[in-house]
């Protein structure tokens, strides 16, 4: 398949096809990336999903520097934020509207429609290439979703690993065994967080359990609880779904009885935040670690092991330089300036880095205050042989199908084992497009 033609059925698959073909002629390949490169500094533009201040403040200062150190290549960068929900969709539609920015955060689950698609630049000579930057450093497992071939099209510039975010305080007042304790001697299991949950939340009130970010929408959120299990969305080439495998079922009977028989985790339309003090743990990743107020005393453990297995996952972040942006060359050297050794240490504040020297506690600390050591080892004990959330090279279609086939599942009454095998078939054209 040409270029050109995988790039439309990219935009199609993620939503914006329906601009029409004239907008969807902006993202040829002779769009940006063949134009020559401009005289004098260009401006450049990144889209990221983050509104922290901390996190942009951070940005803008790498950037700052950059710009200071070539006056000559960039006169300025600037960071666009663009809602987390919808993010992908927006980034697509700014693409088929000829606007692209000149590089652009990517969700892991939308790696491979991104890598096949030709939308990104191949940024591997500019890394390897550049003066310190140490490529040899940087895990090769991190890089697989981003690879084809020799190719490189995105960084995984931030690795973080969901943990188990345990507020001590609720487990104390309910007389509840320490997650930590359970760790040490081997109980760490999903059903003792389950108990754990329900327990605190019948004696104290507010929410026992919370899946992060899940909120009966983002359905792959659910990988870190279906690990437990041995279960997969589909197969390893993606062709085939395993949506109504044994295990899945398994799993999803668990959490389904967790919400609506043991009242350990809140059901659909119920607010509960772990960093407003009244949930009792959450799964999610270190990076909302920067949401703790001190109001509450609170600490980490891994994820805990279901009956086959303990399971790693890390939501994994790419960033990635647009083929139809102006400036894909002095683009891909600000990449490299920003993922450096230097700039992946204070990135690693926020955003666990794919760098294997900075995968150290001591390392770590210097930039993560907020975390004891021991819990930076865990941190990167969670790290260690993750695999990642679900991704697929037709992943928007997929995506949205079993979520509105999944809503039938969140009812107190529903038949899980035939909810699990509706989404399976709704899924499997999909999956083989």
């Amino acid at each position: 398949m040409n270029p050109q033609i995988r790039r439309r059925h990219f935009l199609s698959m993620v939503g914006v096809g329906a601009l029409g073909t004239t907008a969807l002629a902006a993202c040829s390949d002779d769009g940006g990336a063949g134009e020559e490169a401009p005289e004098g500094p260009v401006e450049l533009r990144m889209t990221v999903w983050t509104a922290s201040e901390d996190h942009l403040g951070l940005f803008q200062e790498i950037a700052d520097a950059y710009v200071a150190d070539h006056p000559d290549e960039v006169s300025a960068v600037t960071f666009e934020t663009i809602p987390f929900d919808g993010y992908t969709t927006s980034l697509t539609t700014q693409l088929a509207g000829g606007n692209p920015p000149d590089l652009a955060w990517i969700f892991e689950s939308n790696a491979p429609e991104f890598v096949q698609s030709g939308a990104l630049v191949d940024v591997r000579e500019t890394l390897s290439s550049t003066e310190g930057y140490d490529f040899e450093d940087v895990g090769e497992t991190a890089l697989e979703l981003w690879q084809d071939g020799d190719a490189l099209y995105a960084y995984p510039f931030s690795n973080s690993p969901f943990v188990m975010f345990v507020n001590t305080d609720r487990i104390a007042g309910s007389g509840q065994p320490n997650p930590a304790d359970l760790v040490a001697s081997d109980g760490w299991t999903y059903d003792a967080a389950r108990d754990i949950s329900a327990a605190s939340a019948a004696a104290l009130g507010g929410a026992g359990l919370v899946v992060r970010d899940f909120d009966y929408m983002n359905w792959t959120n659910l990988a870190t609880v279906w690990g437990g299990w041995d279960a997969e969305p589909w197969s390893a080439d993606g062709a085939t779904s395993e949506f109504d495998s044994p295990e899945m079922v398994d799993a999803l009977e668990w959490f389904h009885d967790a919400i609506f028989t043991q009242n350990a985790i809140p059901g659909p339309g119920t607010s509960a935040d772990f960093f407003a003090g009244d949930t009792t743990m959450t799964i999610t990743q270190i990076s909302r670690a920067s949401s703790l107020d001190g109001s509450f005393a609170w600490d980490i453990v891994p994820l805990p092991a279901g009956p086959t297995q303990q399971q790693n996952i890390v939501g994994q972040a790419g960033v990635g330089v647009l083929a139809a942006g102006k400036n894909p060359q002095a683009a891909a050297n600000f990449l490299a300036y920003f993922t450096n050794p230097e700039n992946s240490a204070s990135l690693s504040l926020y955003f666990p880095p794919p760098r294997e020297s900075l995968l150290n506690p001591e390392t770590l600390a210097a930039g993560n205050p907020v975390f004891s050591e021991p819990q930076l080892g865990i941190v990167i004990d969670s790290i260690s042989g993750a695999t990642t959330k679900p991704s697929h090279a037709n992943f928007a279609q997929v995506d949205t199908t079993a979520r509105g086939a999944l809503d039938a599942m969140w009812t107190p009454d529903a038949d899980v084992a035939a909810v699990a095998a509706d989404v399976s078939e709704a899924i499997q054209p999909l999956l083989e497009a």
